[in-house]
């Protein structure tokens, strides 16, 4: 219990450690190129802080447990949409930009239909076992690919020239930029990794099912990064790279992760139930109906998504 207790502790510091050094890294790339700071917040933060998910979902098709690939992503979005954006808003409300209402978040609301839609195709058809299959997955490719298209597009559309009065981060060299991002993604997997392996210790101890463990700490372990990146960078004032994190890291986990583990074999629905996929998709729902209201969501708003994510939550112990 005490080893467990200091992998918490240790993990905990990691992952706080790997959230300042990455946001400091990616605002630094970001105008330095005069990119724009949502895309890097949807494409290098996201991707790193979705390794995680990645590795716990491929080996787990590789081994055969496909339910176990789809409830990570599942449960890894449900945390992303609700308690990360909750979180986020209630430490410091988040400003979202016009085209992020607009264009972003309705590709989260696509990703919450299109896989639950693909996943459980099977209650209209002939009633055979519910998975997502090869051709599935090569749906969901194509639309990480369209997804990643219209990224780039919009980082060459929006480029602005880099000013010398960008801010401090210009002055960090490229290379120290790079480490900066290489030692966050390690700390954040790593201290997420070793914070997961303790608390799942301390669970079993206290006599809590793997059932439970899956659905709660596995799945919140693995959207620790997304959580602390995303909570360090709206305490510096980086809300895009805040809300590109959420967005972008729903995208590869729910097109890219699973497009890509159902190629390596059929993921099989399992114990991932309609609820389970209906509160995806009124999480992100209710994300999109704050962001749109103000272009901005507010500690209230925030409190209601995490409201909802508890409730949530203690309905799966319940079950």
């Amino acid at each position: 219990m005490l080893l467990d207790i200091l992998f918490v502790v240790v993990g905990a510091a990691m992952v706080l450690f790997g959230a300042d050094r990455l946001t400091d890294g990616a605002v630094a790339i970001a105008r330095r190129f005069g990119l724009p700071e949502i895309v890097i917040g949807l494409t290098i933060v996201a991707l790193g802080t979705s390794l995680p998910e990645f590795i716990v979902s491929l080996v787990s098709a590789i081994n055969g447990s496909g339910d176990m690939s789809i409830g990570n992503i599942v449960g890894s979005n449900i945390f992303n949409t609700m308690l990360i954006v909750g979180a986020t808003a209630i430490v410091l409300p988040i400003s979202v930009a016009p085209s992020t209402v607009s264009k972003d978040i309705p590709f989260m609301l696509l990703a919450s239909v299109a896989v639950p839609a693909l996943a459980l195709d099977a209650l209209i058809s002939d009633g055979s076992t519910n998975m997502l299959d090869r051709g599935d997955g090569i749906a969901l490719l194509g639309f990480m690919a369209v997804f990643i298209t219209y990224t780039l597009a919009m980082a060459k559309r929006d480029k602005q020239p880099v000013e010398a009065t960008a801010g401090t981060a210009l002055l960090i060299p490229l290379w120290r930029a790079m480490l900066y991002i290489v030692f966050g993604l390690a700390g954040l997997i790593l201290g997420g990794e070793a914070f997961v392996d303790g608390a799942t210790g301390i669970a079993r101890s206290l006599g809590v099912s793997d059932a439970v463990i899956g659905l709660t700490l596995v799945a919140g372990g693995t959207s620790l990064p997304e959580l602390a990146t995303s909570i360090v960078a709206a305490r510096k004032g980086q809300s895009d790279i805040a809300i590109g994190n959420v967005i972008g890291s729903n995208m590869f986990n729910a097109f890219g992760i699973l497009g890509a583990c159902s190629l390596f074999t059929p993921l099989a629905v399992g114990g991932v139930s309609w609820v389970d996929f209906a509160m995806l998709a009124i999480g992100t729902a209710l994300f999109w109906l704050f962001a749109r209201t103000q272009l901005k969501v507010l500690r209230w708003e925030g409190g209601v998504l995490v409201a909802v994510f508890l409730i949530y939550m203690s309905w799966l112990v319940i079950r």
